[in-house]
């Protein structure tokens, strides 16, 4: 043991020996290989990446320590080419010979053919990165500006690099910022008195205040703002330009008295001088739209107007837009004073018509009487758009699928600019267990959706004091249909939809189903327990055990399987069954009857996000959802009313069916702390309950909460966790509470390679409900006990459009087990989970 013990231990000195001196192989001798940046800040090490993303020379990347693809990168000879050549003029008929049975193509192939493991290191590696002193020059200026930019107007700054005998070099940054200066006092000297008067009145949303650090990006953003709020107001001509701040700190004990000044406008006049002149409100004296322009049409006549509402539309052909649908989704109106913001609120809610083109707006300035006048020209799109898409697929139940996916979007289909989409579906596909008898196509599933969408909030009742058309509201309507055939218990589903959209702002995003229906209807229930397979092998086995059939037998698929259950739960039960067999029987005939049962839902539904990103590579950011839904309450009022027939359960039914009444609640919260150098920390928060009253007892299956898989719990495999502390054998669990925490630590390997470790905490219980399973239900803190504990470490890799992610998930607590021995289990690599997934988990 001793001598295996030396021999690992001097087979890491030989290669840390080895890739210590391989590190500067190409490294000239007057060179030095930049191997650490130091910042120093009043005597201590900053390790900010505020501060290291301004240096202009950074050290090669380390993996644990090591720079790994440096050392790729030296693996790779410089002179390849030459190599190449000089191998194959080492012999003076080489060359001839290759030529004679290679053709010139042939061999200029084959020389590249050996440039390839060359080509792969110099790719996959980086080259050493070489001190290089004008760029710690210019590293220490754009130091000294960052603080000075902030503040720190007396920064002093120097920096020394230390050169080592091996061919490395350091470079430490020391940095002396002194005191900061502070805003003492704010004067302005506003020319325009139109001008002052709205800035006073704004004056309380101002970025820069007194007592307040000095930040010149405060000063950048308080012109940006000052010019938005004048354009806001009416002022046409207003720019930022017109904006300068003037700075004095000369005896001021550093403190800094600012000057607003804001210029009046500048006039180019006919003899080619400038003058200036105050500024004036615009006021919009017209609105013309041009509803089918083409670059073609440009100068013929129109053929069709209509004046409404103080709008003037106009059309080089018949009018074929219904003039309100055209007006609301212009924000700039007559008679008003003119608004930035309208513009680019227009410019928008066209776009989202899905009706034309991007719009062109112009303004035309009549100088006489200080007022515009807008064009907005309007080229519309196709009214039929045709799409076609096709699928080969293959799972665990077929051998073979195919599919196709036709859809037709027509616009402007009522004259409103609605958008009515026809998609439909069909696939085939080859089952894994037919019969020999069966065709080889014998999985068809098909179907039918029809959505309508229409650009404003169709209601009897008005709605514009409440959601304000800047909010982009919206209205769809769909109906869709499907069908299945030798699918797990062969559905037919009907489902239909009536839903409000508007965005208060650009994060928030608010849903409003006003009706929800959901028909589902199944087929062939006597293929339960083919497709329950876990159900049926825990029933046969119990029949097996009781003597029922013997042991080399099965129970039939449905009869012997129905028999044997009514046979068990007989009111006068057999002596041969142990209560906890009974009760298994009957947990799985009441799992069978839920499973099986036909559902209907009506429901309502509202939900809430808001989503503080700024764009798609913010990584410090958060996302609130919520989420409520009523179902049943209306079909529950009105089946008393008109007393509808109910059910041997007595639950009122519709069209045969008892349906859903319940009341659902959801809350997601998820947050990124970005702490530098591509090191994020994600964390997510989830909980949500399902309560069925009234005409309910439990909760559809397709409303119910599941644990595990590769976005939720990645230790267990989805619907493999709970509920509670069961140890349950079914294909998938659910339950209507559920509790989900997440957190997960990413950081870059190097290049596009992400590595993260993660830690994920959940269950899922009954409540409420009809399950009287203690292991199963939630009662009260003390269930807490059985959240899962999973934890484990993944792999991002990053395609730039898409995350391709790897994940390892182990058991860290695992709730099925005994209070005693839940910790680490199976915490090994042989019971781990393994989860492929795109994109990140959340």
């Amino acid at each position: 043991m001793k001598n295996l013990s030396f021999k690992i231990l001097a087979s890491l000195v030989i290669l840390q020996s080895f890739t210590a001196c391989d590190a500067v192989k190409r490294v000239s001798d007057k060179e030095y290989l930049l191997t650490k940046n130091t910042i120093k800040v009043n005597g201590k090490t900053n390790n900010s990446e505020t501060l290291n993303n301004l240096l202009y020379q950074h050290a090669n990347k380390r993996l644990a320590g090591v720079p790994l693809r440096l050392y790729f990168y030296n693996l790779a000879r410089p002179n390849i080419d030459s190599i190449l050549e000089s191998n194959i003029n080492a012999r003076p008929k080489k060359r001839q010979h290759l030529e004679s049975f290679l053709s010139e193509k042939q061999l200029n192939k084959y020389i590249e053919s050996r440039k390839g493991l060359n080509n792969w290191f110099k790719k996959t590696g980086e080259a050493p990165v070489i001190l290089d002193e004008n760029k710690a020059d210019k590293s220490l200026d754009r130091i000294d500006s960052y603080y000075i930019n902030n503040g720190w107007f007396d920064v002093d700054s120097h920096y020394n690099i230390t050169r080592k005998d091996n061919k490395r070099a350091s470079v430490e940054y020391d940095i002396k910022t002194g005191p900061a200066f502070i805003i003492d006092s704010i004067y302005t000297d506003i020319k325009t008195p139109i001008v002052d008067t709205i800035y006073q009145k704004s004056k309380k949303e101002a970025l820069i205040a007194t007592g307040q650090q000095y930040r010149t990006a405060n000063f950048e953003s308080e012109r940006e703002r000052i010019a938005t709020k004048m354009r806001n107001s009416g002022l046409y001509h207003f720019k930022q330009d017109y904006i300068t701040f003037e700075m004095d700190t000369i005896g001021t004990n550093k403190k800094v008295n600012v000057g607003l000044k804001i210029q009046n406008r500048e006039v180019r006049n006919p003899d080619e001088t400038f003058s200036r002149e105050p500024f004036k409100v615009y006021q919009i004296s017209d609105v013309n739209i041009i509803t089918d322009y083409t670059f073609e049409n440009r100068n013929k006549p129109f053929q069709d107007s209509i004046r409404y509402a103080g709008f003037n539309l106009y059309s080089y052909g018949k009018m074929r837009y219904r003039p309100k649908a055209i007006t609301d989704a212009v924000f700039i109106t007559p008679n008003r004073i003119f608004r930035d913001i309208d513009r680019t609120r227009t410019y928008r809610y066209i776009s989202e018509l899905r009706t034309f083109k991007y719009p062109n707006i112009q303004y035309y300035e009549n100088a006489e009487d200080k007022t515009l006048s807008d064009t907005i020209k309007l080229t519309p799109l196709k009214k039929f758009s045709l799409g076609f898409s096709t699928d080969v697929s293959q799972s665990n139940i077929q051998t073979i699928g195919l599919s196709l996916n036709p859809s037709v979007l027509i616009r402007n289909i009522f004259r409103g600019a609605e958008t009515f989409q026809i998609s439909a579906f069909g696939s085939i596909g080859s089952s894994k267990d037919k019969n020999s008898s069966d065709p080889f196509f014998d999985i068809k599933e098909y179907g039918l959706d029809l959505k309508l969408t229409i650009p404003r909030l169709f209601s009897p009742f008005y709605t514009e004091g409440i959601i304000p058309k800047y909010m982009s509201p919206s209205t769809r309507i769909s109906l869709s249909t499907s069908s299945q055939t030798n699918i797990g218990l062969d559905k037919q589903t009907l489902s239909g939809t009536f839903n409000y959209n508007w965005y208060p702002n650009d994060k928030v995003t608010n849903k409003f189903d006003l009706f929800n229906i959901q028909y589902v209807r199944n087929l062939n229930i006597d293929n339960y327990f083919g497709v329950y397979q876990n159900s049926f092998k825990l029933l046969n086995q119990i029949a097996q055990d009781v003597n029922y059939i013997p042991n080399d037998e099965s129970l039939s698929i449905p009869t012997g399987a129905e028999g044997f259950i009514t046979y068990a739960l007989d009111p006068n039960p057999p002596q041969e069954f142990s209560s906890s067999q009974r009760q298994t029987i009957n947990n799985i005939n009441e799992r069978k009857k839920r499973l099986t049962e036909n559902n209907l839902i009506l429901s309502s539904n509202f939900s809430f996000v808001n989503d503080e990103r700024t764009n798609l590579f913010d990584e410090d950011f958060s996302i609130f959802r919520f989420k409520l839904e009523l179902a049943g309450n209306l079909l529950n009022t009105a089946s008393k009313l008109i007393g509808l027939p109910k059910d041997d359960k007595g639950r009122y039914e519709l069209f045969n069916v008892a349906y859903s009444q319940y009341t659902k609640a959801e809350v997601d919260y998820i947050k990124h702390f970005d702490l530098g150098k591509k090191n994020v920390l994600a964390f997510r928060g989830f909980v949500g309950i399902a309560v069925p009253y009234g005409n309910s007892t439990n909760i559809p299956f397709a409303k119910s909460f599941f644990a595990g898989g590769p976005n939720d719990n990645r230790a267990w495999t989805a619907y493999s966790l709970g509920p509670g502390r069961s140890l349950s054998t079914n294909e998938f669990n659910e339950a209507n509470f559920k509790i989900s925490f997440n957190v997960e630590q990413r950081f870059n390997l190097f290049e596009n390679l992400n590595g993260a470790i993660f830690v994920d905490v959940g269950n899922i219980w009954n409540v409420f409900d009809d399950i009287t399973d203690p292991n199963a239900t939630f009662n009260g803190f003390s269930s807490l006990e059985d959240l899962a504990v999973g934890s484990g470490f993944g792999l991002r890799y990053d395609f730039s459009f898409f995350v391709f992610r790897f994940d390892i998930g182990f058991k860290t607590h695992d709730p099925a087990y005994d209070a005693s021995n839940r910790w680490f289990n199976e915490y090994n690599f042989k019971n781990a989970t393994y989860n492929i997934g795109i994109n990140y988990p959340f």
